[in-house]
């Protein structure tokens, strides 16, 4: 087996194909969309100059990559896939049965849907117990994460196999002990995005104004200390018994809303007016670099102290021999 493999070269395929190709892997990718061969190779462009600044490995290089003609020609003789088609689930099924019966029988296959559980994804698959949910956070070649669930007739093996992996290619893998419909990050990150769409549907606030609500405050926390280590430091010396004592009472008021509101046109139109404003004269492109650089940053800066997302970039740094000016 000669080489990791990338089906389906969207944002999160050709993230996927950035990091590893950062990593000294040589990676075939397959994508039966127009053009996709192109696009490819300019979002690995685009993230390059990021890997640079981060760190590549002895051996990394974008030279590494082809694009191949099927997907048959992909998986034959790949040690590593990971498959990135549309979140449908009937599409991810069928395409997953037909990666297990071209791929190596030791292969490891993992699927980057963000709501799917694994169990329902290896229902058709060929040797299914090589398969995992590997769920990335986008961009998927710097930020660390990656949700690692195995299903029913998933091995203990593979994933244990699936962890060493990913951690060697410089993510985080936080194994997700129990199959759970959008796993763990996407349950979190849904509650916040519906109460966004009630507050913008309700007239309460606009997007620029709730992203500012997030960046200046609580998002600056959750970078080194999540969610419920901050509320432990909020209740003071006795910590987090003391501080559900003193706000608990409030979680019994009805300020949030668990149900999303109807995606109507008006909310729809409040929604991209809102965010063309933010946006303004900025590519997406554009944004994309602004987004690395800030993630670059804020990444070197919790390197120094060996926490969050910044315990990972230290520790892959310090394992391949990488200067934390690289």
């Amino acid at each position: 087996m000669s080489h990791a493999t990338v089906i389906g070269a969207g944002v999160i395929g050709a993230g996927w194909v950035a990091r590893l190709l950062a990593q000294g892997h040589d990676v075939i990718a397959w994508d039966p969309g127009a053009d996709a061969e192109r696009k490819l190779r300019e979002s690995v462009d685009t993230a390059w100059p990021s890997l640079e600044k981060i760190g590549l490995v002895e051996g990394a290089s974008k030279e590494r990559l082809r694009f191949a003609g099927s997907l048959a020609e992909a998986c034959e003789s790949a040690y590593f896939i990971q498959e990135n088609a549309p979140e449908r689930e009937a599409m991810k099924v069928d395409l997953l049965a037909e990666i297990s019966r071209t791929a190596p029988q030791d292969a490891l296959i993992g699927s980057s849907t963000s709501g799917f559980k694994p169990s329902v994804l290896q229902q058709n698959m060929t040797a299914p117990e090589r398969f995992v949910v590997s769920h990335p956070f986008n961009p998927v070649y710097l930020l660390p994460l990656v949700e690692v669930v195995g299903g029913e007739r998933t091995s203990p093996e593979t994933v244990e196999r699936a962890m060493a992996f990913f951690k060697d290619i410089g993510m985080h893998p936080l194994h997700v002990r129990n199959e759970i419909d959008g796993h763990l990050s996407d349950r979190l990150l849904e509650a916040v995005w519906r109460e966004i769409l009630h507050l913008v549907n309700d007239g309460v606030a606009t997007t620029g104004e709730l992203d500012q609500a997030i960046t200046h405050g609580p998002g600056l926390r959750w970078a080194f200390m999540g969610t419920n280590l901050t509320y432990h430091l909020a209740g003071g010396e006795t910590g987090m018994r003391h501080m559900l004592e003193q706000f608990g009472p409030a979680l019994k008021l009805p300020w949030t809303k668990l149900e999303a509101p109807e995606l109507n046109d008006q909310l729809i139109d409040r929604m991209v007016e809102g965010t063309q404003e933010q946006a303004g004269d900025s590519s997406i492109r554009e944004l994309e670099t602004l987004r690395d650089n800030c993630l670059v940053r804020i990444m070197e800066a919790l390197s120094e102290f060996e926490t969050g997302a910044g315990q990972v970039l230290a520790a892959h740094r310090k394992k391949h021999g990488i200067p934390s000016d690289a």
